[in-house]
C-alpha cells in the first residue's frame, strides 16, 4: 500500500509499505478514504517535534471503510464507514471512564502520555492515517460510524480540529457572553472561535498575521487582531476600554518560532509567546486554555504575572471521544457546517507538496484532506 513516511524535517516522502494486519483481537483494519493534514503534523515537518523515527507513517486524521475487524470488536463489521479520533484509548480504565480518554492507562505502551497516530514514539509508536489502510487498535471504543448524510469532508473535520477546538473553548470556561481572544487562527484555531460561538460567547478576537486566515475569521464574524501590526496585548487592551478578555486560548504552542518570527537571542521567547501575549490581554481572574502543543520544556513561563492577575490555566491533549457524539450531532442537524475549513482537496500521492504548500503559505492553505484512491470521487 501506499503511504505518507517521514524520513526527518521537510523530508516526507509517499512509499510503499507493508499493508497492516490484526494484531489483538481488539484490533480493526480500515481502508482509508479521506485522510486530513493537521498543523499538529507540522511540528515533525518543522522538526521541532523531538523524538520522530525515521519510516513513520503520519497522519491522525482520518476516514474510512472497516475492512476486517479482530475477535473481540463487537460494535463493528467490515464496510462499516467510519472516523477515528486521532488520539488512542482503551475504554475502560479509570479515566477513559471519566471521559479523560487522552490520560488513557493503558493505550500508550511507551510511555504515560497521550497515545496517538503518526507521532513521536513517546505517542505509543502507531502508525499514522496518511495511508491507503491503517491499524486500529480498541477498536471498541474509538472509530465512530458515520451516518449516510455526512460527507467524507464533514467528518473528517470531527476527527480532531473541531473537537479540539471545542476542547479548548471548554478549558477557558467560555460562557453566554464572555468576551474570548484565540491566538493562532490556523484550523484549530478556527475551531475554538467557532466552539466559542457555538457556546454563545459575546465577542471574539481572532489574533494572527497570516492575511488570509484573518480575512477567514472576519468572513466568519470575529475581530481581527494582526500583531503585525503592532503588541496584540495593546490591541486588544485598547479594543476592550483597557480591561482585557475574560477567555483566551493559546492555539499556537511551541511553532510561535516559525508562525511569529520570533527566535531565541532576538529579545523575544520563541515558544511561549503566545502563552505570553493571552497572559496579557486577560481580565484579571480570567480563564487561559492551552491547546497548543508543547512537546519540549518551556521555561521563562511568566508567573509573576500569572499570580498577579489571579488566572486560571488549564490545558491538555483534547479527549476526542468525549466531544465527537455531541458535535457530530450538531452538523447532523446543520447547527454548524465545518466544510468551510477545507481548502484543498488533493491526491495521496501528492503528500510532499501538500505539506510545503500548508508550511509556507498558510495565508491560502487552511486545512488541507489527501483522498485515497479508495475515495468515492475517485473511485467511483
Amino acid at each position: 500500500m501506499k503511504a505518507v513516511v517521514y524520513h526527518g524535517p521537510r523530508d516526507v516522502r509517499v512509499e510503499e509499505v507493508a499493508k497492516p494486519s490484526i494484531r489483538d483481537p481488539q484490533d480493526a483494519i480500515v481502508q482509508v478514504t479521506l485522510a486530513g493534514l493537521c498543523g499538529t503534523d507540522l511540528h515533525p515537518y518543522r522538526g521541532t517535534m523531538p523524538g520522530m523515527q525515521d519510516g513513520t507513517i503520519l497522519g491522525h486524521e482520518f476516514v474510512g471503510v472497516v475492512e476486517q475487524v479482530g475477535d473481540k470488536v463487537k460494535n463493528l463489521q467490515p464496510g462499516d464507514r467510519v472516523l477515528v479520533p486521532s488520539t488512542i484509548a482503551c475504554g475502560y480504565c479509570s479515566y477513559c471512564t471519566e471521559g479523560l480518554y487522552a490520560e488513557c492507562e493503558n493505550a500508550n505502551p511507551v510511555t504515560h502520555g497521550t497515545a496517538y497516530y503518526g507521532g513521536p514514539r513517546s505517542a505509543g509508536g502507531y502508525q499514522g492515517g496518511q495511508a491507503e489502510y491503517v491499524r486500529v487498535p480498541y477498536a471498541t471504543v474509538g472509530p465512530v460510524k458515520v451516518p449516510g448524510e455526512l460527507a467524507d469532508e464533514q467528518a473528517i473535520v470531527l476527527t480532531d480540529v473541531f473537537p479540539t477546538g471545542y476542547f479548548g473553548a471548554d478549558l477557558a470556561g467560555v460562557e453566554p457572553g464572555k468576551s474570548v481572544a484565540v491566538f493562532g487562527a490556523g484550523p484549530v484555531g478556527l475551531m475554538a472561535m467557532e466552539s466559542a460561538g457555538l457556546m454563545g460567547a459575546g465577542r471574539i478576537f481572532a489574533v494572527d498575521n497570516v492575511p488570509g486566515r484573518l480575512n477567514r475569521a472576519a468572513q466568519r464574524g470575529f475581530e481581527s487582531v494582526n500583531f503585525g501590526d503592532g503588541d496584540p496585548v495593546e490591541q486588544i487592551l485598547d479594543l476592550t476600554g483597557g480591561h482585557g478578555v475574560d477567555c483566551a486560548i493559546d492555539a499556537v504552542g511551541v511553532d510561535a518560532r516559525c508562525v511569529t518570527g520570533m527566535h531565541k537571542g532576538d529579545g523575544h521567547d520563541d515558544t511561549i509567546q503566545a502563552i505570553k501575549w493571552a497572559i496579557g490581554a486577560l481580565k484579571k481572574a480570567g480563564n487561559l486554555g492551552i491547546i497548543g502543543v508543547y512537546p519540549e520544556a518551556v521555561d521563562d513561563f511568566p508567573l509573576s504575572q500569572f499570580l498577579d492577575k489571579s488566572l486560571a490555566v488549564r490545558g491538555g491533549s483534547c479527549n476526542h471521544r468525549k466531544y465527537i457524539p455531541h458535535l457530530m450531532r450538531l452538523i447532523q442537524d446543520g447547527t454548524f457546517d465545518p466544510t468551510f475549513m477545507i481548502t484543498d482537496t488533493m491526491p495521496l500521492e501528492k503528500a510532499p507538496e501538500a505539506y510545503d504548500m500548508f508550511d509556507r503559505e498558510q495565508s491560502q492553505h487552511v486545512q488541507i484532506v489527501l483522498e485515497t484512491p479508495a475515495s468515492p470521487r475517485i473511485a467511483g
